[in-house]
């Protein structure tokens, strides 16, 4: 039997994106503390699956908008004991020369070497702290050591049109990596037999350490713009030299599709969201076996308020998710997501809304195809969602027509 030694597996999560192209939900937070799902934080997935995993000892490496995402770990997933050397720790760059963020991916490990040094793993994990998924870490952590391999790189099946958002790779039969091209503008390589479709990078990687850090110390002393990545600059220098293996995403299986996704858009992240609400989403948030943890917050059972005849007051939800401390009084909801203590007033209706935590929406309100950032008072009588060109002299509009009200907005 392959031992994988989970307890001495060292994890380094990525998790300082600034998520640009999920602005303005990203102005004042880090793309992994967006919310997401009602009542958890897209973080909270990554994390969730190192600790069903047996990975124990884990390194948040944090950077834009920090304040927020910190918090979150401090007091929601500080129940790793010490003691018994484990932990989940944050670790801004502050070591780093003055006025310097991480150069990219592989610098940040860099800056991370001593951890390395200190405990001398036999295998270091980098995950990216971004990405909304369930997976066990210990499938592809097994196929690393049978395979004797100095890289593993987590794959996912991905439509070619979405190529230039991801690595790609090419594979031979026996899983060992031929070809990386990252995020090719055209022509980029497809899988062998399956056109219209390549297999992309997940931004998941399994290295033997003393293979990492003779890496990160080469790629270092590389001039500037030479280094700093694992996509751009290490990976491509390994895979001629030393055995890299791509591991195929597979999900958890038990009748649940594979489940990946890269939340960066404001489409993606509504889409996603959205699919919650489905009869049979394809994220299974019900998994006893798997449950995603979060920052509990001690709020009382969600309800609905009101039930008059005729045209009176009249709650009615349909195809949604409510968070704990929601309350829908008097007011209609189809296909949304109220976050916890979210409050909708009477005459009121949301159709496929995202309203996160603590907002309230005033009385005879008709909202469509809108996202709601945390603790805004949507004033009586708002209507968002119904005029396009109404909508964007006021907020951010994406290219499908989602509207997206920021946080602390400054109603008129």
């Amino acid at each position: 039997m392959v031992n994988l030694d989970l307890k001495n597996t060292l994890t380094f999560i990525l998790a300082g994106g600034e998520g640009s192209r999920l602005k303005p939900l990203t102005s004042n937070r880090a793309k992994p503390a967006v919310p997401f799902g009602g009542s958890y934080r897209i973080i909270d997935f990554t994390l969730s699956n190192c600790i069903h995993s047996g990975l124990r000892r884990i390194h948040l490496l944090t950077q834009y908008q920090a304040r927020s995402l910190e918090e979150h770990i401090r007091f929601g997933w500080n129940f790793l004991p010490r003691r018994l050397e484990q932990w989940i720790t944050c670790s801004p760059p502050h070591h780093v020369s003055v006025g310097k963020w991480y150069r990219g991916t592989a610098d940040a490990i860099f800056h991370n070497l001593d951890s390395i040094l200190d405990w001398q793993p036999p295998n270091v994990v980098v995950l990216s702290g971004d990405h909304v998924y369930q997976m066990d870490y210990r499938d592809m952590l097994r196929e690393h050591v049978d395979h004797e391999a100095k890289l593993t790189i987590g794959a996912v099946k991905v439509p070619a049109a979405e190529a230039p958002s991801f690595g790609i790779l090419q594979v031979a039969a026996d899983g060992r990596v031929t070809g990386f091209v990252e995020k090719p503008k055209q022509n980029a390589p497809e899988i062998p037999g399956e056109p219209g479709f390549c297999l992309a990078s997940m931004g998941i990687y399994v290295f033997e350490t003393q293979e990492l850090i003779r890496r990160l110390r080469a790629d270092n002393a590389m001039p500037e713009g030479q280094g700093g990545d694992f996509g751009h600059h290490v990976i491509p220098r390994m895979i001629d030299q030393v055995p890299v293996f791509a591991h195929a995403f597979k999900g958890l299986g038990a009748g649940d599709p594979p489940y990946w996704r890269d939340v960066g858009t404001i489409e993606a992240y509504f889409d996603a969201n959205m699919d919650l609400c489905s009869v049979k989403p394809n994220l299974n948030l019900y998994r006893q076996d798997w449950p995603t943890y979060t920052l509990w917050h001690n709020d009382p059972p969600a309800k609905t308020v009101f039930s008059e005849p005729g045209d009176g007051r009249r709650a009615e939800v349909q195809d949604c998710m409510l968070s704990p401390g929601v309350v829908v009084s008097g007011a209609k909801a189809r296909r949304s997501l109220l976050s916890n203590r979210v409050y909708v007033d009477e005459h009121s209706q949301l159709d496929e809304c995202i309203v996160l935590r603590g907002a309230r929406v005033g009385k005879g309100c008709k909202l469509k195809r809108v996202i709601i950032d945390k603790w805004n008072e949507v004033p009586d009588g708002t209507v968002i969602g119904y005029d396009v060109e109404h909508d964007r002299k006021r907020f951010t509009v994406s290219s499908s027509g989602i509207v997206v009200v920021p946080y602390a907005y400054q109603w008129k």
